[in-house]
């Protein structure tokens, strides 16, 4: 399954020109392309698919969406790795 995941940005920086972030989902964090919300900041929330960010999301929104995902597995399944 490939879903959408919500994630907190804690650092922005840039890999060969392109905007990348370190985005932490729910204690997993990955490496993201921010190409497609460049005007993303340190402490907001994106929506990822495939690696890239692909828009904006509020807080409470994104902590929901984390807890149901969290109950079910679903970030541990999507990432292979358990949240800490």
């Amino acid at each position: 399954m490939c879903l959408a995941v919500p994630g907190r940005i804690v650092q922005i920086g840039e890999a060969d020109g392109i905007p990348m972030a370190e985005v932490d989902f729910g204690g997993v964090r990955k490496s993201v392309c921010l190409q497609y919300v460049p005007e993303a900041a340190v402490g907001e929330y994106v929506v990822v698919h495939v690696g890239f960010a692909i828009q904006l999301l509020d807080e409470k929104s994104a902590q929901e969406t984390l807890a149901n995902f969290a109950k079910m597995g679903i970030i541990e399944e999507e990432f292979g790795e358990v949240p800490r």
